[in-house]
């Protein structure tokens, strides 16, 4: 089933009698995701307003994110929370998920620049929340529920966003030798600091990576002086760029499994203890990615966050707390009251 409009997506949803699973480009689905008949939303698309002078984006779920991209950079902006990026991808996908790339340590994620939602919940009833300015703030905050809940709650068929302008100078800095986890330091250092970074990661091959952006001499100065505050863990060289894209796009191995391991960067060098060579750390080492041996189960210490296995099996240690699994419920129960919704991208 493929809706050309949102009236009939509310409609299939109506007459829908068992579980649905709804797609845009189906290119962020988790294991276990995406079971029941689909509803293609990949005909809701279109932007329906666009007023760079306010910063301001309202664009149907359905729309490509190239296109949105292309759409902005004509304009000179961007998404500030860097999507990552997938070929076929949608932004209703990027939103459902909440999908943030390398600035998210500056810009913040996907639902830091979500300003409004239109949706249809699991009854068939078309919901709308937010606005098209950021100091709309009247109701419950449904934008922020939205983002990430990953179609369990409702589809996503329009959404706004606060857009950024591109930089007009980028600069990153590489500390090569270092390895994951001594690059922890580092990028702790670099983010603690007053140096506005964009960007603190790590990539096998090109060590730890730090970028600043903004007006060419705000660029100069601050990139000197993190030159010398990092000088203290190596040798600080010009980075590759182009490492920025390789950290947005996930890609999988065959024959292993990719986790995707979310936790304090204080409590990463513990973590990668126990695992072998990362593919790659971001947000300062809050983000790990990992490849394991199909089935297996990483061994972790205690730690905050999560691990999830993102392909291959269903898998997340640890697993969700009484009172979070309750909560969930119970939204679910409200917005998705008769269990037809799986996820969404």
């Amino acid at each position: 089933m493929r809706p050309e409009t949102e009236g009939q997506l509310a409609q299939m949803i109506r007459d829908a009698r068992g579980p649905i699973a709804v797609t845009g480009g189906a290119t962020r689905l988790w294991p276990g995701e995406g079971q029941g008949d689909r509803i293609d939303t990949t005909a809701l698309t279109g932007v329906t307003l666009y007023e760079p002078e306010a910063l301001t984006l309202v664009v149907r779920a359905g729309t490509p994110l190239e296109e949105v991209r292309q759409t902005l950079a004509a304009e000179g902006q961007m998404l500030g929370f860097e999507p990552p990026v997938t070929t076929g991808s949608t932004i209703g996908g990027v939103a459902a998920t909440n999908a943030s790339g390398p600035r998210r340590v500056q810009a913040g994620a996907a639902r830091d620049a979500m300003i409004g939602v239109r949706f249809v919940d699991g009854q068939g009833q078309i919901v709308s929340n937010g606005g098209r300015v950021m100091k709309n703030v009247t109701g419950y905050d449904l934008v922020k529920l939205m983002a990430g809940s990953r179609g369990t709650l409702g589809v996503l068929t329009e959404i706004s966003f606060r857009t950024a302008p591109i930089p007009p100078v980028t600069a990153t800095l590489a500390l090569p030798d270092l390895d994951a986890a001594a690059a922890i330091p580092a990028l702790s250092s670099a983010l603690g600091g007053p140096f506005d970074v964009s960007g603190a990661a790590w990539l096998p091959g090109h060590g730890a990576l730090i970028r600043v952006e903004g007006l060419a001499a705000s660029v100069k100065a601050r990139a000197a002086d993190l030159t010398a505050r990092l000088s203290d863990f190596g040798t600080v060289q010009e980075g590759d760029p182009e490492a920025w894209d390789l950290l947005c796009r996930t890609s999988h191995h065959p024959d292993l499994d990719t986790w995707r391991i979310t936790c304090r960067p204080s409590e990463a060098p513990a973590l990668l203890a126990r695992l072998p060579e990362p593919r790659s750390l971001d947000w300062g080492g809050a983000l790990i990615h990992v490849r394991l041996p199909r089935g297996q189960m990483p061994d972790l210490p205690t730690f905050s966050g999560h691990a999830r296995r993102i392909s291959g099996a269903p898998g997340i240690l640890p697993a969700p707390d009484p009172l979070t699994d309750r909560l969930e419920r119970d939204l679910r129960a409200r917005f998705d009251p008769r269990g037809l919704f799986g996820s969404q991208d």
